[in-house]
């Protein structure tokens, strides 16, 4: 199969790149920024992604698209009007992606979008599920629940079979922002005020991600479908950061500090979100993709772990 990968130079797409081609598929990656891809892989230079954005010559020939590229959530946005900024790429540019690869006789899109269209947190016991009304919070979940909408439109109008996928974090090599974060800060043996944080959140490790959009562009029975995804193994922020110290070598020194004097002196510095994240449970029941496509992740959540922990050491130590 062909297959183009939008955002293929990033934290997921170099990954799915790789893989793809290692199973045999002619891929062509379609990216902003010049990154090294492996061998075999053509490039396809692409400009900002927007309403206007032309795609033709880059389908030429396709079969799948995966589209990764997206104006990403942004903890500090200092747009003037965050969502349309956000608009501008996730919906406006999906669109036009969606639409010029229907006459370019493109079969499949996959389409991955973020498991902050079902909300932000789930309550005790509550798991997200692709039959939830969707709950977008912010501008980033919105473009992205706007986009899902556009392209089941554009499916329905001209038989483009569209699959949806909403991951919750990933995490993995090359991963960044607040894993990153916490990677540091548990690699310098930063005491952390975590031990009380008995939230349940789920994750997906990029491998594991990778291996779900491939079921998810070559599986029949995955057209016309959205799916969450995930390790399938919840863990409290606390667990996370006793395994990722294990799996670093280092010591854990977590202290235990009551989670609403913590989450009060967030506030007060700004820094609510930041703490939400740490704190907050954020479930999901993927029990769909596991029936549908007889998909299982390839990894354990420990072995996503180890791998994580390996490519920072790395990093952090070059030989």
């Amino acid at each position: 199969m062909k297959f183009l990968i939008t955002g293929a130079n990033g934290f997921v797409g170099k990954p799915l790149c790789a893989e793809l081609l290692l199973q045999g598929n002619s891929v062509s990656a379609a990216s902003r920024q010049a990154s090294p891809l492996p061998e075999h892989i053509k490039t396809v230079p692409v400009e900002n992604i927007n309403a206007s954005t032309d795609w033709l010559g880059a389908l030429l020939g396709v079969d799948v698209v995966i589209h990764l590229a997206a104006r990403a959530h942004v903890m500090k946005d200092f747009a003037t009007d965050p969502l349309a900024e956000f608009l501008k790429v996730n919906l406006h540019g999906t669109v036009n992606l969606a639409q010029q690869a229907v006459q370019a006789s493109v079969k499949r899109l996959v389409y991955v979008s973020s498991v902050k269209v079902n909300g932000e947190a789930t309550a005790d016991l509550q798991f997200f599920t692709e039959s939830d009304r969707a709950a977008p919070q912010d501008p980033y979940g919105v473009s992205k629940w706007q986009a899902e909408q556009a392209l089941q439109h554009i499916a329905q109008e001209t038989g483009l079979e569209i699959v949806i996928v909403r991951p919750p974090l990933v995490y993995g090599p090359r991963v960044k922002g607040n894993f990153m974060r916490l990677l540091a800060a548990i690699d310098r043996e930063i005491p952390l005020p975590l031990v009380g944080a008995n939230n349940l959140r789920s994750l997906v490790y990029v491998g594991n991600l990778v291996d779900a959009l491939i079921a998810c562009a070559t599986h029949p029975a995955a057209a016309g479908q959205t799916y969450l995804v995930s390790d399938g193994a919840d863990i409290s922020t606390a667990s996370l950061v006793k395994k990722i110290a294990a799996a670093l070598g280092r010591h854990n020194r977590s202290f235990y500090f009551p989670p609403a004097l913590l989450r009060a002196g967030a506030t007060l510095l700004g820094r609510a979100e930041q703490v939400d994240r740490l704190l907050g449970a954020l479930r999901i029941r993927d029990k769909k993709i596991r029936s549908d496509l007889n998909w299982s992740p390839p990894y354990t959540l420990e072995q996503g772990l180890y791998e994580t922990a390996k490519w920072y050491r790395a990093q952090r130590n070059p030989s």
